[in-house]
């Protein structure tokens, strides 16, 4: 009985469950809707549903303390809950406003300035000018005004033992960068995005080899309420984590909260069978995953080193 769950069983799709934040939702005013971005989010709409990023980081609370636990079906029907630590490995959020603009209106502070001493927090190009030429829409070019601004980016460089947690990274970056809280995803562009770079730290219970466990992910995330339809209705397809592992976690109901789940993933020393059941269909996810992230970054003209290192090693 065991070996036929396994057949069917995804241990990739349940990671992918248990590494999606869950945002409370909460309804925009009626009379704040025609204020929206019309190219961004249709102004017609009866209700609007957003989040803050504040909110958002504080589901990364208690996974960057303690990690977030993965509970993995082997073979032999043995089951292990490997533990993950997210960590910051690139975001950029682009508003409908310019950041001389912001801090006209007192949401950016006096120090800000990107002229940080930390490469990794400057932009590298005119991302307007880089953008004229990138397609996102089937139907056409972004302009500028479908963009936006960049309001902030980051791209972490520095090796995974020099790295600290997610929340942690996203308190000191908001020092300088206040949006990185504040902002609602209602305020951000579609282009509005984030990864997180997940690496193992212990498993329980323990196993004489730990090779299959050993696998590292970046996922990839859009943080814009333009979004977030797709998002609900794509995360209630995907319950084969909680159908047929008993993991003791409840699904949340997705009328009040929204799921970010991941549009692209890259993965590092994932070996063997365990992550990828041929029996089902997680080598048509994985590479969709992949094919997804590689065109958002190439689309953006990012030069994200993560997703690079991760894709290197594969090969």
């Amino acid at each position: 009985m065991m070996a036929a769950n396994f057949r069917r069983h995804s241990n990739l799709q349940c990671f992918l469950d248990r590494t999606t934040p869950s945002v409370a939702s909460q309804s925009l005013p009626k009379s704040c809707i025609r204020d929206l971005n019309s190219i961004w989010q249709p102004n017609d709409k009866e209700e609007v549903e957003f989040f803050t990023l504040g909110e958002l980081w504080d589901q990364y609370k208690e996974w960057s303390a303690y990690g977030a636990g993965v509970p993995i079906l082997f073979p032999d029907g043995e089951i292990v809950v490997q533990y993950y630590v997210p960590y910051l490995s690139a975001l950029q959020i682009y508003t409908s406003k310019s950041l001389a603009a912001l801090r006209t209106l007192g949401e950016e502070s006096e120090s800000d300035s990107w002229s940080d001493d930390s490469e990794s927090e400057k932009p590298s190009r005119s991302w307007d000018a880089a953008s004229e030429d990138s397609s996102f829409d089937q139907d056409g070019s972004w302009s500028t005004s479908r963009l936006g601004y960049l309001y902030f980016q980051y791209m972490e460089c520095c090796p995974p033992w020099g790295r600290i947690p997610l929340t942690d990274k996203v308190n000191e970056l908001s020092r300088n960068h206040p949006g990185l809280l504040s902002f609602k995803s209602v305020d951000l562009s579609p282009a509005s995005w984030m990864s997180v770079a997940w690496y193992p730290i212990y498993h329980i219970p323990a196993r004489k080899s730990a090779k299959d466990l050993s696998a590292s992910f970046l996922t990839f995330h859009t943080i814009s309420s333009s979004y977030q339809d797709n998002v609900l209705m794509d995360c209630k397809k995907d319950t084969s984590c909680t159908s047929t592992v008993n993991s003791g976690r409840k699904s949340k109901d997705t009328r009040s909260c929204i799921s970010l789940c991941p549009y692209g993933l890259a993965t590092y020393k994932m070996q063997g069978n365990i992550w990828i059941n041929s029996e089902n269909s997680d080598p048509e996810k994985i590479m969709t995953l992949y094919s997804a992230a590689d065109s958002w970054l190439k689309q953006l003209r990012v030069h994200h080193h993560d997703f690079n290192f991760f894709i290197s090693q594969a090969m």
